[in-house]
């Protein structure tokens, strides 16, 4: 179970570092939770593989710095789909 567990963990890191891709699209590629996603990324991998974990953390905190600008472009979309 144990390499089960790297192994997706470093595909998700994978993935999100070659995409710059959120947790939460990450999730749905990979068919997971985001909470499953967020857990392997930010706890299990920097167990496995700190290397990668440095890498895909770089990519964590530019989506949370970006975040409220993408949460006002998608009530702006929503709102302009209205009128």
């Amino acid at each position: 179970m144990q390499s089960t567990m790297e192994e997706r963990a470093c595909q998700l890191a994978v993935y999100m570092i070659e995409t710059g891709a959120t947790v939460r699209s990450a999730a749905s590629h990979f068919g997971l939770s985001k909470s499953t996603v967020h857990k392997d990324l930010s706890q299990r991998l920097k167990q496995y593989n700190y290397a990668l974990y440095l890498q895909v953390r770089q990519v964590l905190d530019l989506n949370k710095q970006e975040r409220h600008i993408r949460g006002g472009m998608a009530t702006k979309r929503k709102y302009q789909q209205r009128q």
